[in-house]
């Protein structure tokens, strides 16, 4: 008859079956397990890619922040990630945009100080991107020292969601200005500068989150307008911790006017870089390059290389920010040109090699196991073979042999229902051919003449 063809396995079966030495059914069974992880292993890999989309809440028309952002999402675009900007009414509106449930931003720019009152368990800081001073603008001749002067005028104090509005209550309090008689004016940063001018309102309290730094230059210049000075500049930073001491040089904005006539000395605090939790630890890294290009220049407020720099405030730090602080980023992404390629690659690697520690391992392991319990099977059938090989070699009764026989028979069907792989054929054989020698000494011990009396 002719043979019946082969079963056709896959190659990892066969290549189990082969090196191994498993049974085809436990070599479907690795192979399965195998696939299913390398599988999930995949799954992992392209979920866990970065997301191509970033929302940032930026601040009004013209801000800081604003021309901030635009300058990432162009940073951003060269690498392949889309930001998108979402305008805002600066650095309040911005933390309440990024605690929101229906998470329509990502990241944004908080001043420092704003969040010790609100709560932010779900956010993180990535650093401190630069100073943000308060400018306070005034109009007459006299120079005024303390912000208690300003008792009893009509100070325009910032709109409702800017950190100009919110540091301005803050710095009134401190010196027992609140309302009457003092009346707090709340218009955007156009209306007070209009209304400053026209002699509408006597001070003007004035942010970078949502005025534009020419704006405020603009000021600067505008003649009966005078900068505010904090000489009790050391006292405001010793009472609230968020303050920094800024100095603004003699002629550092216009050298052949002299403006300022003389050194000015600022109150603010930093500006942070707030994401929420869970952004992707790639992009953080990818964020944080963006923003050494983008806040690590020199200007009119910060040295070169100053900023980002990494000050916890009342958020608490993100630890992808904190490593990239320490270290910079990963290796490969700064061997590998491509952000995404880098990306795929350290991906691959945090999957692979992990499961390659546990597998390897593992498919050396089987192997011992497998061929231990394959063992055991024999050894099962050898220790009856040996006790009746061993009472073969005593004296036996005719009813004694043919017991032995009978066992003989019981071990022979054991031995024939044995599931044996190929690579264990010799051992198999082995014994079949150890059977039968004992069954010739039993059956030689059956027709030996009796002993003599």
């Amino acid at each position: 008859m002719p043979s019946s063809p082969a079963r056709k396995r896959l190659p990892l079966v066969s290549t189990l079956i082969e090196t191994f030495g498993f049974s085809p059914a436990l070599a479907s069974v690795v192979a399965l397990g195998v696939v299913c992880i390398f599988l999930l292993a995949v799954v992992w890999v392209v979920q866990s890619a970065p997301p191509r989309t970033l929302r940032i809440a930026s601040g009004p028309e013209g801000s800081s922040f604003q021309r901030w952002a635009l300058s990432y999402q162009k940073a951003l675009a060269e690498h392949g990630v889309t930001l998108e900007i979402i305008p805002s009414g600066g650095s309040l509106d911005n933390l309440q945009r990024l605690r929101a449930p229906d998470r329509t931003v990502d990241i944004g720019f908080v001043s420092g100080g704003l969040s010790k009152d609100e709560n932010v368990e779900r956010l993180m800081s990535l650093g401190s991107m630069g100073y943000q001073p308060i400018w306070i603008f005034y109009r007459g001749n006299t120079t005024i020292t303390r912000l208690s002067q300003l008792e009893g005028q009509r100070i325009a104090a910032g709109t409702a969601g800017s950190a100009s509005r919110s540091l301005a209550l803050t710095l009134l309090q401190a010196n027992g200005i609140g309302e009457a008689p003092t009346t707090l004016v709340e218009l955007d940063t156009e209306a007070s500068i209009n209304a400053l001018a026209a002699g509408e309102v006597n001070a003007a309290f004035l942010m970078g989150d949502s005025a534009s730094l020419r704006t405020l230059l603009r000021l600067v210049r505008t003649p009966g307008v005078q900068l505010f000075s904090f000489t009790q500049a050391d006292a405001y930073v010793r009472r609230h911790a968020f303050l920094n001491k800024i100095e603004l040089p003699q002629g550092s904005i216009d050298l052949g006017k002299n403006l300022p006539a003389q050194d000015v000395t600022l109150v603010g605090p930093t500006v942070e870089l707030v994401a929420r939790e869970g952004l992707h630890s790639a992009l953080s890294d990818l964020l944080l390059d963006v923003a050494k290009q983008v806040h690590g220049r020199s200007n009119l407020m910060q040295k070169r290389g100053e900023f980002p720099l990494l000050v916890e405030q009342t958020i608490p730090l993100s630890p992808d920010a904190e490593r990239y602080y320490k270290s910079g980023k990963g290796y490969i992404y700064r061997a590998v040109g491509s952000f995404w390629v880098a990306s795929l690659i350290n991906r691959l690697l945090v999957a692979v090699v992990p499961l390659l520690l546990i597998l390897i391992p593992t498919l050396k392991l089987l192997p011992v196991l497998y061929r231990f319990s394959i063992q055991l099977r024999l050894y099962r059938c050898y220790r009856p073979l040996l006790r009746i090989e061993h009472e073969s070699f005593g004296p036996l009764t005719a009813e004694r042999v043919q017991e032995l026989l009978a066992q003989l028979d019981d071990i022979e069907l054991s031995v024939n229902r044995l599931k044996i792989p190929a690579s264990f054929a010799d051992r198999f054989y082995w014994l079949r051919s150890h059977l039968l020698s004992v069954r010739d000494r039993v059956k030689a011990a059956a027709v030996a003449p009796a002993p003599a009396n």
